[in-house]
């Protein structure tokens, strides 16, 4: 009877990793969760809201005004004939829900007083967005 007890070369340290147990484990984690998300999800019924599409306004289009050098007043492209032409279609926009801003284009040549009964008009009127149309230097 023999024995083995001395020092072959047989006994080298194992240096790789055995991943079999781990994979294992993540199976079955994966079959657990796999199971419990469809309980978890649905368990409580809950009476949802409906979606509904509602129609939302825009913003209005911008009123353009235009007072060339010779102080005539346009509505766009449209002559106004005098200011109390201009209130009442002014007064038109002004009822307008949002309310549209009012653009001022006055040549650099035409007197202020042109440009200033355009503003007490577009301010009779009821409109209270104003603003001013200029060139970038």
């Amino acid at each position: 009877m023999a024995m083995n007890v001395g020092g072959d070369a047989d006994d080298e340290i194992i240096s790789t990793i055995n991943t079999t147990p781990l994979v294992d484990v993540m199976l079955v984690l994966l079959i657990i969760f796999l199971i419990t998300i469809p309980v978890v999800t649905t368990s409580v019924k809950v009476d949802l809201p409906k979606e509904k599409n509602l129609i939302r306004e825009t913003k209005p289009e911008n009123v353009i005004i235009s007072v060339n050098a010779a102080g005539n007043i346009f509505l766009y492209d449209t002559p106004v004939k005098n200011s109390t032409d201009l209130i009442a279609r002014m007064k038109t926009f002004a009822v307008k829900e949002p309310q549209p801003e009012v653009q001022i284009r006055g040549d650099a040549k035409s007197d202020f007083e042109a440009v200033g009964r355009v503003m007490y008009a577009v301010q009779r009127a009821g409109i209270t967005k104003v603003g001013f149309i200029t060139e970038p230097n």
